[in-house]
């Protein structure tokens, strides 16, 4: 029987995969490329009148990948600050960047972990989900998040011995300017937010016993600035792994948990409206007392299968009661070549906008694709790795909330490098359900539930040593579960081609059409090009 690894967050199991997968010794590799971009967008409205809009762009980026047998880093960073040639349009600046690095500091015992995203998002999920930042954009906001810890895992004996901590932070800067259907409530809108994980564990594996055991704890806890509201979990718990075959397990685990949620209440004006500070947000009353959003204080258990028929492949399902009801969860991995794989994850757990996103953070790989794409520089979807690895961000970047919320949702991966072509595709589909305490003359989001089914696909290919085209396509369906707001489609897809004239100079010419409507409000159809020049140092 192959050995298992258990992977914890609010005392679910999450993952359970084998140890067993073979691995070459990593060779060193250092790319840093800093480089510098000028180029022309021009948009046009194909719906609504036919404006076209030109702009003039520059930007300045790195791109860096480490790679050695104790380190692993990759870094893509962009500023970009677009000049509208229209009077009555705004110019934009825009920072993208995603980060993600290993370092083993004593390998196979300790190593250091982080993680750092910066993009545009959408602040309100009942708006447009523009795909450009292109005319007088509204419903986005500047997105800065960053996560760091250590972890550890060790053998003492035939005791698998394992500790992890992590804290992260993530700010949000909002873009007023958002139009809403009328009769649409006011929400809120997030700042920013500091949160802690820590977990540990020790267990034994299948051998010395007929069956593997684990005894885990975990304490999480997150602060926001908004409403000075406060997420606190803490649980400990016990799980088993019976083999049954060489290749099937049963698992199971029962646990103890108690999580609250609280914030404080939103100030009121002499004629009970919520009092909104310059940047839209609602104003905390400091002088109030706490306001309980949800709390769980007792037992929880779940169960299932273990099925493990390769190294490649590994297949655990779940099925248990938390929360006061059923959950589902799980988790399938199969790699079919050493260049090719696939992944799905079925998930249930209490979140928070900034909890959420440390945590997709921390699953991407340490190396992965950044398709270069001129038009909409935003990293909001799926990243892709080699093997089937990445993640996708959706489930979090859809649309930010500063309420706590129950997380249900399924997510699929897959993703290939042959040669000169690669290729992903990403995809899923998640419900929030919000907890929120009520106040009179504010609207509460306690009890709706907003939903999200996601579609991406990306593909490069090498044309000649010189010349490359990538593409990608995207569909979007938001249902924002409040009475009144219609459902928003947003589709789109760009091609591009890349040409090196020399090492450090290159051009890149894109396409693109995107559609965005929101029901009963607007629909947009519009075609963008682009044009530029890079030089890399």
């Amino acid at each position: 029987m192959a050995k298992y690894n258990t992977l914890t967050r609010h005392g679910s199991v999450i993952a359970l995969v084998a140890t067993s997968v073979l691995a070459t010794p990593a060779q060193a590799r250092t790319d840093v490329s800093p480089y510098l971009e000028v180029g022309q967008i021009a948009t046009a409205d194909l719906k609504n009148g036919g404006d076209v809009l030109t702009y003039s762009t520059v930007a300045a980026g790195v791109d860096a990948s480490i790679s050695g047998p104790r380190a692993e880093v990759q870094a893509n960073y962009r500023y970009e600050r677009r000049f509208a040639w229209q009077k009555d349009v705004a110019d934009e600046t825009v920072h993208t960047g995603i980060l993600r690095a290993r370092l083993d500091v004593a390998p196979e015992l300790l190593s250091i972990e982080a993680g750092a995203l910066a993009t545009r998002v959408r602040t309100d999920i009942r708006g447009e989900a523009a795909p450009l930042l292109v005319g007088n954009v509204s419903n986005t906001s500047q997105l800065y998040s960053v996560y760091a810890g250590p972890s550890l895992a060790t053998s003492i004996g035939a005791l698998d011995v394992a500790a992890a901590y992590r804290v992260g932070y993530t700010k949000v800067e909002t873009n007023d300017g958002l139009i809403l259907p009328v009769g649409q409530p006011e929400l809120d809108q997030f700042d920013d937010s500091v949160s802690h994980f820590a977990t540990a564990s020790v267990g034994m594996q299948p051998g010395t016993l007929p069956f593997g055991w684990s005894v885990s704890g975990a304490y999480e806890r997150e602060d926001a600035r908004q409403l000075d509201q406060r997420f606190e979990g803490k649980n400990v718990r016990g799980d088993v792994t019976f083999p049954i075959t060489r290749t099937v397990a049963l698992v199971g685990g029962v646990g103890y948990e108690d999580v609250q949620i609280s914030q404080r209440p939103v100030l009121l004006d002499p004629t009970g409206e919520p009092v909104v500070d310059g940047n839209g947000r609602f104003v905390t009353d400091a002088a109030a007392g706490r306001q309980l959003a949800y709390e769980f204080d007792g037992l929880y258990w779940d169960a299932g299968v273990l099925w493990q028929p390769s190294s490649r492949t590994s297949l655990e399902a779940r099925a248990g009661r938390r929360y006061g009801s059923m959950t589902y969860f799980g988790t399938f991995s199969w790699q079919a070549t050493q260049n090719s794989g696939l992944q799905l994850a079925v998930y249930d757990e209490f979140q928070t906008f900034g909890q959420q996103l440390s945590d997709n953070l921390s699953r991407l790989p340490t190396s992965f694709t950044v398709p270069r794409n001129a038009l909409a520089n935003n990293l909001n979807g799926c990243v892709f790795g080699g093997a089937g690895s990445g993640g996708c961000l959706n489930d979090a970047l859809g649309a930010i909330n500063t309420s706590a919320y129950r997380s249900r949702g399924l997510a699929l991966l897959w993703s290939t490098t042959r040669g000169r072509f690669n290729a992903g595709l990403g995809g899923g589909y998640t419900q929030r359900k919000f907890v929120a305490p009520t106040q009179a003359g504010v609207f509460s989001t306690n009890g709706v539930k907003d939903e999200m089914w996601y579609a991406q696909g990306n593909v490069g290919y090498a044309l000649s040593p010189r010349t490359d085209f990538t593409g990608d396509v995207y569909v979007t369906l938001f249902d924002p579960g409040i009475v009144g707001a219609g459902n928003v489609t947003s589709v789109g897809g760009t091609g591009a081609l890349t040409h090196r004239f020399t090492r450090k100079l290159d051009a890149n010419a894109t396409l693109g059409l995107y559609s965005t409507r929101v029901e009963g409000v607007t629909s947009d159809l519009v075609a963008s090009a682009f044009a530029g020049l890079r030089y890399s140092f």
